[in-house]
């Protein structure tokens, strides 16, 4: 495997680049998706109209490279490194790196400033503070590239949307899916997390790594996209269908669709326990995802392979 050594300026431009183009330029399959979600709506309906507007504002955001929402939310990066790569001055400099990007970002007004101390409020103007901007790590043998997916997480999808309960194993599928349906109901109505939403799933696992999973399975993931196991991938069938079926409709006004997906992850549990967590990305749901090769060329990716389930790609 030939190595590959990124240099720091290389490495803050990927972050840059991946985290502004993320805020102004959905990706083709969410856009798609919002493209027929609206052909289900009744013409001049209020979710129909909501749909039309969104998706002008998308096309004007992404041709004046303008951030495609308000509420740009948390700055999350998302990032798989090969055996083969080399950073200049090792690894520990990509959370300072992606710290950079995002107060530069910031500072470009791809991202507005949301940031804020928990209890004091005071708001540093670059959406750096403890934790944040959030950086995950994955280093995988199997490929030979360094791929960055930068996410920027709506605050409504993160703040009214996000559940989690330690049902027992008795529950089973059908408490399972109660608890995900109750959840989306109460995460959606009055169009408090900015429906048609994806809606992310994990169970088993710990509390955090519960949470963990059901997030990186909304935000991530492609439309689309179904879990191999072939069980897991018939629940996200199931609840798609059921979910749209309660009738809530863009922003709740009313209407066919109200979830554009349904992905569900999961982890070894507890034989005691049977914990599901539940997470919701908004209706446009934001990322950008670029691949550096040992030929230096950036691809940029419209669906990361996060889960590592297409390594042969």
């Amino acid at each position: 495997m030939e190595k590959l050594f990124i240099d720091k300026k290389e490495l803050f431009d990927l972050l840059y680049k991946t985290m502004a183009k993320a805020s102004t330029v959905i990706p083709a399959d969410v856009k798609e998706a919002l493209e027929s979600c609206l052909k289900r709506e009744e013409e001049e309906s209020l979710s129909n109209m909501h749909l039309k507007t969104s998706l002008i504002n998308l096309k004007m955001s992404e041709e004046n490279d303008l951030f495609a929402c308000p509420d740009t939310g948390y700055p999350l990066y998302f990032i798989r490194i090969g055996d083969n790569i080399e950073l200049e001055g090792g690894f520990s400099n990509i959370e300072k790196l992606s710290q950079e990007a995002v107060a530069m970002v910031t500072a470009d007004n791809k991202l507005r400033k949301t940031m804020v101390h928990p209890l004091t409020r005071y708001n540093p103007g670059t959406n750096v503070l403890q934790f944040l901007p959030k950086v995950e790590i994955k280093f995988d043998s199997e490929i030979d590239f360094l791929e960055i997916t930068a996410v920027p997480k709506g605050g409504g999808s993160e703040i009214f949307g996000t559940f989690y309960r330690m049902l027992i194993p008795i529950d089973g599928i059908t408490g399972i899916k109660k608890f995900i349906f109750d959840s989306a109901f109460h995460a959606m109505q009055t169009g408090k997390t900015c429906p048609p939403n994806i809606i992310g799933v994990c169970i088993g696992g710990t509390a955090d790594l519960c949470m963990k999973l059901a997030k990186e399975a909304c935000i991530i993931r492609p439309i689309g996209d179904r879990h191999p196991d072939k069980e897991i991938a018939r629940m996200e069938d199931e609840l798609l269908q059921d979910i749209n079926s309660i009738g809530l409709g863009s922003m709740g006004f009313g209407g066919n669709c109200s979830v554009l997906d349904v992905h569900i992850e999961y982890a070894a549990s507890h034989t005691a326990g049977l914990p599901v967590g539940f997470n919701v990305q908004c209706s446009i749901s934001r990322r950008a995802t670029a691949r550096l090769s040992s030929n230096k060329k950036v691809e940029w990716r419209d669906s990361p392979d996060w889960f590592g389930r297409k390594n042969s790609e």
